[in-house]
């Protein structure tokens, strides 16, 4: 699910309604991880906090490098497919995931704080631009575009970090993905976003060298503006994917 309709202003506070609600638990894993063992994970958390026996839960990891096709996704979009292709039940079209990336898991439990999805993906885009702004990087949004943006000189402009939702329950899954310092050729396998008028571009890109470990703090500090306080915790349990397994569809 992903929010196309104009929206007044960015939602800067998406905190819980109760104000002794635990914290947020912070995970974070090493290496690359597989995208199915991934959404498997994902899969299984979401619907423990939905039932109330886990906690809300982001996880930042990196994938190898594959596309993933959103409920949107058309087919003339995966111009070559140099990686595996994922479908996935989250809301967008084709995306790209890789080294260099960071991506965020976001579980969160809308009922705990607002039952509305637009103002959740406005959240999202705050806490993305608030993290830009540590940087000094000045990322907007578009009203008719999903997604954060950036001002290129000569007037052009380009995506730096994507949005992709789905929500079960009243518990979110997927999330964002930021380009630290990802191979950008990549992204030429698809028409990433189905946005064929503007390109893609990364904190590198934008000359600044910055490492994952810088990001991910920045990352932390800005969530904690917007949605309220952190734990950290360890990675959710993954396991291993089957050998030569290449695609998956998630209902």
């Amino acid at each position: 699910m992903t929010a196309t309709a104009p929206r007044a202003s960015l939602e800067t506070q998406f905190r819980p309604s109760v104000a002794d609600a635990p914290p947020v638990e912070w995970a974070v894993s090493d290496g690359l991880i597989p995208y199915p063992a991934a959404h498997a994970a994902m899969e299984a958390r979401v619907a423990a906090i939905a039932d109330g026996t886990a906690r809300e839960c982001v996880w930042l990891l990196e994938h190898p490098p594959l596309y993933t096709a959103g409920t949107s996704a058309r087919p003339e979009d995966l111009v070559e497919a140099r990686f595996p292709v994922y479908e996935t039940g989250r809301g967008g079209q084709f995306t790209y995931h890789g080294p260099g990336q960071r991506v965020a898991y976001v579980m969160l439990d809308l009922k705990r704080r607002s039952p509305d999805v637009r103002r959740y993906v406005s959240a999202l885009e705050a806490w993305i631009i608030g993290a830009l702004s540590a940087f000094n990087v000045t990322g907007e949004r578009r009203e008719d575009r999903v997604g954060v943006w950036v001002r290129r000189r000569g007037g052009g402009e380009d995506k730096v970090a994507a949005i992709g939702i789905r929500v079960r329950r009243w518990v979110t899954f997927h999330g964002i993905s930021l380009n630290v310092e990802p191979d950008l050729s990549h992204f030429g396998g698809i028409v990433p976003c189905g946005v064929r008028e503007h390109g893609v571009t990364s904190l590198a890109d934008l000359g600044l060298p910055v490492s994952m470990g810088e990001v991910d703090s920045v990352l932390r500090i800005a969530f904690e503006e917007v949605f309220g306080p952190t734990v950290p915790a360890a990675a959710p349990t993954i396991a291993v994917a089957r050998e030569g397994e290449e695609a998956m569809r998630a209902d």
